[in-house]
């Protein structure tokens, strides 16, 4: 058996509880730790500070995953097609900084590849794609109440609506992926 090569992905793509629910279905995927990422308020902010929008942070999960069964780039193609990149600060009725598209890399080979990613998709949106690629400075997890949120409360209502139909989109596109 092959050692586990684990490496991090971190990413944003509207609220982090959608974007939690995707990578959790994902081959490979052996963790995703809901958090915040981005901000200029020092110190860990509280998910009431993320919501008023003034840290400057955006919900972002934080994806280990083991690259010898998914690579970088396809949980990037994979977070691409299962959110809007084309709208500015806002996922379907979430708008503000914090629910902004954003990969954040780790090291220089995840900003090229984070960079291909997205000149290869960007002919498949008729927007243009507005996903921010920056360096990770820091990562702060959210509320434990946050954590694991859809497997948690399936039928509450937001889940229902919104991350349902994610999913739905997620095993369409991406069956093979999937564990």
């Amino acid at each position: 058996m092959t050692a586990k090569n684990l490496q991090i992905a971190t990413v944003g793509g509207g609220c982090f509880w959608c974007t939690e629910a995707v990578f959790q279905e994902v081959k490979g995927v052996e963790k995703v730790v809901s958090g915040y990422s981005g901000g200029q308020v020092p110190g860990k902010p509280t998910y009431r500070e993320i919501c008023s929008g003034l840290t400057g942070h955006a919900e972002v999960i934080q994806i280990t995953f083991d690259a010898n069964v998914v690579s970088f780039e396809t949980i990037l193609i994979i977070f691409m097609t299962t959110h809007d990149p084309t709208t500015l600060n806002q996922q379907g009725a979430d708008k503000g900084t914090q629910y902004r598209s954003v990969i954040f890399y780790h090291t220089e080979d995840q900003k090229q590849i984070a960079e291909a990613v997205l000149e290869a998709l960007s002919e498949y949106y008729k927007a243009s794609i507005v996903t921010e690629i920056t360096e990770l400075e820091v990562f702060y997890d959210a509320e434990d109440e946050h954590q694991n949120y859809y497997r948690t409360h399936p039928t509450q209502g937001y889940c229902s609506f919104v991350i349902t139909p994610k999913l739905a989109k997620l095993r369409q596109l991406h069956a093979d992926k999937l564990k």
